[in-house]
């Protein structure tokens, strides 16, 4: 399960970014897996609803408890740099 909000702030820009539609595909998604959390849902149940595996489910929980809604979206890529 996702911890609490920290303020009501917090909550509010996660709620409002789940039901966004001119928001990054990645960040919206992510919300929607946090947001049922908060409403006692398990795992299996926002699996079903945010329509992803129970994995990814798991690991985007598990980064939103540790480094809060900041962190929701992608880090940094790796990857050869491009040069022209």
């Amino acid at each position: 399960m996702a911890r609490q909000p920290v303020d009501g702030d917090e909550k509010k820009r996660i709620r409002r970014l789940a039901g966004a539609r001119h928001a990054p595909g990645d960040w919206i998604l992510r919300a929607r897996i946090v947001t049922p959390s908060w409403e006692g849902l398990r795992v299996p149940q926002v699996t079903a609803r945010a329509g992803c595996d129970a994995k990814t489910v798991r690991r985007w929980l598990h980064r939103f408890n540790e480094q809060g809604l900041d962190r929701l979206g992608d880090r940094p890529g790796g990857g050869r740099k491009r040069r022209i």
